[in-house]
């Protein structure tokens, strides 16, 4: 750990003083942790957040309901395309509108792989904290492949902005849909070489087994949600339990753990891969053909032939863009099922252009929460197997 700046030193004996963070490799982005240490024995860990925090809740007060949406690429940057998702479907619950199915089969496609790829990420991130550097190499070019098809799709590989409010910012390309299935072929075999290289490794194993486990109820308390919650035990998952976009209508497995350390984790996040290919092969299959927006031109801007073309299309098209949504008056919260748990958002209307106020509900903050309990006691090395398997987003942790 020779990255780990000692900034102070306490002469109690073995006692002293250790940052780890801001910008240290193991704290995967502005965090900072101050570690109290007897010897190499953690006593007291103090989480320091908000180094990354833009104010983007507030900025949402002063940006109509379709600007807000580039903002939510900047919270999980590396799954930015459930934040989209996520957004639009809160703001389609208030205005009361269903999008077509078209538009709503691609939003559980696109969901789907960004949830691979930000899996990749932290399997293959947290394995290098450890020491095992081979196991990403075997896993980033399906997650570069995913970022191709996200390039087709949306012109941008990590801030997509991809949808809009009543459907998507345009349809597939031709050439999405061959990439795709080939990309179907290729991952199950990746993700068979990463597991012939951790899962039955006796030193993934020390290295992983007994550390950060915790209980259901722990982890319920603490406000977990997603692959951290389900590897204690507990098969919670909102596609299922509250399903939306149609997830309902998909056949795939809630994958559990029973103790919620660090390897339950690991396995669980192999698993969730494996089921979102098979969610994906399924609308691949069924993807219809149709509309990828609504065709209410007081909600979603008319195609630009008729703008050009049409008087009435021009008019809806300077209302919307000057004026914005005729949005009702109230409030509304809805979460969806992202990457590392409950993403949710909740918006308040006055019924004016803005939002009155938008707050954004993070997994990771109430997982992050639990850090310094579940590390004390334990060796720095344990922190920093602990820390990957959480999957902390600073851009989502601080906002």
């Amino acid at each position: 750990m020779d990255s780990i700046a000692i900034t102070k030193t306490q002469l109690e004996g073995d006692r002293m003083i250790v940052n780890m963070g801001p910008s240290h490799p193991v704290t995967h982005g502005t965090l900072r942790i101050v570690l109290e240490l007897q010897g190499e024995i953690i006593t007291q860990a103090t989480p320091e957040i908000g180094y990354l925090h833009r104010g983007v809740e507030k900025l949402g007060e002063n940006l109509s309901y379709q600007q807000f949406i580039p903002l939510t690429d900047r919270l999980n940057y590396t799954s930015s395309m459930m934040n989209n998702v996520g957004y639009t479907l809160a703001v389609e619950k208030m205005l009361g509108i269903s999008i077509p199915r078209r538009a709503e089969q691609i939003r559980v496609l696109v969901s789907e792989l960004a949830r691979i790829a930000d899996h990749i990420i932290c399997l293959g991130i947290n394995a290098v904290d450890i020491g095992a550097f081979t196991a990403f190499l075997y896993l980033f070019r399906q997650r570069e492949t995913v970022y191709d098809l996200f390039e087709m799709a949306a012109g941008q590989r990590l801030h997509t902005s991809f949808t809009r409010v009543g459907g998507l910012f345009r349809d597939l390309p031709p050439e999405f849909i061959p990439l795709c299935e080939q990309f179907l072929k290729d991952a199950p075999k990746a993700i068979d070489e990463l597991e012939k290289l951790l899962t039955k490794n006796p030193i993934w194993h020390d290295r992983t087994k007994g550390v950060g486990a915790m209980s259901i109820e722990e982890a319920i308390n603490w406000g977990y949600s997603g692959p951290c919650l389900r590897a204690c035990g507990l098969a919670q998952d909102l596609r299922v339990k509250q399903p939306y976009m149609g997830y309902d209508q998909y056949e795939f497995d809630i994958p559990v753990g029973t103790s919620g350390d660090v390897f339950d984790r690991y396995l669980v996040r192999v698993e969730e891969m494996r089921q979102s290919l098979r969610i994906i092969r399924q609308v691949v299959k069924t993807l219809e053909s149709g509309p990828i927006i609504i065709d209410d031109y007081k909600i979603a801007l008319p195609p630009k032939e008729k703008v050009y073309t049409r008087m009435e299309s021009l008019i809806h098209h300077f209302k919307l863009i000057m004026h914005g949504m005729e949005m009702p008056v109230g409030e509304v919260y809805s979460s969806t099922e992202a990457a590392n748990g409950e993403l949710g958002f909740y918006i308040v209307s006055d019924g004016g252009k803005n939002p009155y106020r938008i707050r954004v509900r993070p997994p990771c903050l109430p997982i992050f929460s639990s850090f310094a309990t579940k590390v004390r006691g334990r060796l720095i090395a344990d922190a920093v197997a602990e820390l990957g398997s959480m999957n902390i987003i600073a851009g989502e942790l601080d906002r």
